[in-house]
């Protein structure tokens, strides 16, 4: 029996990542592109050319897509993505049309808790709860085994939970967001006001950025804590004391056995994990009489989304017959009409 290999595609604000992956959730090809901004057609012709590309020298089954933004239940049109300006897109629809795969569509922190909890960090785990920090704080739920996406597809918006009612403005409209506190943004954020006031850290990042306070970003500060910069540890340690807090609350309305945290402010590993961990300890509630939940690092890095989303969609593909977007309606049209030419007989 040939190998059921899938495609899976991760789109990001600024590329395009795509990749060839077996059954074990390893990468046999991959590929990437810059993200079209110009219309959601010009992204659909970018996935096609990559799985057209990929297709020359693979036999594809499907092809999963993950997307930043809300996709709705039935994991075939993204409802709104800020990268992209995308409302009510069909995407799956579109790729199946341009490529005769049957097609998936989810949200990309859905794709990766998949992939995490298939291949990565929550093996073996009946449940998992994905953290993932970066600009903002998205999130995943596997529950049973199973992806938990809600009623309406939009499960796992953990960044939007409000831990400080009034607190810092969010992008989303509200207050005091969790991802205010405990996000690659943060990070940027307390460090410019760092150079601003001429702290040495500041200085320092404020140097390497060429004088350019804007350009001050998390990823700058995680390097400095990596060095041992005493400011940058402290702005690491303030980050993950607030992810503990979050991750305590998650942990009183869902009671896992595990959190994975994902991201790229994870590049920080274990000097933003330590202080997540004991802050979860000190506020989780039940302390001392309950059994705590593990907090590991996520362990596929960035390619989770794109593995998640490809295996999704190769296990859909095989549940599902006919696999197309649309064909038990032309199914159900073909036996119509032969009823039809029958009864007219």
């Amino acid at each position: 029996m040939a190998e059921r290999l899938a495609v899976g595609i991760d789109i990001g604000g600024t590329k395009v990542a795509a990749g060839v992956v077996d059954q074990d959730g390893l990468i046999l090809e991959r590929l990437r592109r810059e993200t079209p901004t110009t219309s959601p057609t010009a992204v659909v012709d970018t996935i096609s050319e990559i799985v057209t590309e990929l297709r020359r020298n693979h036999h594809i089954v499907s092809v999963g897509v993950g997307a930043a933004g809300f996709v709705d239940a039935s994991q075939s049109t993204v409802l709104f993505s800020p990268h992209l300006a995308w409302r009510n897109e069909p995407l799956r629809d579109a790729v199946y049309r341009r490529t005769g795969l049957p097609v998936l569509v989810d949200n990309d922190a859905n794709a990766s808790g998949w992939a995490e909890w298939r291949f990565g960090a929550a093996q073996n785990e009946p449940d998992l709860v994905l953290i993932t920090l970066g600009t903002g704080i998205g999130g995943a739920l596997v529950i049973d085994g199973q992806p938990y996406r809600g009623h309406f597809g939009i499960a796992g918006e953990f960044g939007h939970m409000q831990v400080v009612p009034d607190g810092h403005p969010c992008e989303c409209g509200n207050r005091g967001c969790w991802e205010q506190y405990a996000s690659g943004n943060v990070l940027g954020r307390r460090a410019r006001v760092l150079a601003e006031n001429g702290s040495p850290l500041g200085t320092a990042l404020l140097d390497q950025a060429a004088g350019d306070v804007d350009s001050i970003d998390g990823i700058m500060v995680t390097e400095q804590a990596r060095n041992g910069d005493g400011e940058a540890l402290e702005l690491i340690a303030e980050v993950g004391d607030w992810l503990g807090v979050g991750i305590a609350s998650l942990a009183a309305a869902l009671d896992p056995g595990i959190f994975v945290v994902g991201g790229g402010v994870c590049d920080a590993d274990e000097l933003l994990l330590d202080p997540a961990r004991a802050a979860y300890r000190r506020t989780l509630t039940g302390r001392g009489f309950r059994a705590e939940a593990r907090i590991v690092r996520a362990h596929l890095g960035a390619e989770a989304g794109l593995i998640g989303a490809a295996d999704m969609s190769r296990i859909r593909a095989r549940r599902r017959r006919p696999a197309s977007p649309g064909g038990r309606a032309r199914v159900r049209a073909t036996a119509k009409s032969s009823r039809s030419s029958r009864r007219q007989k």
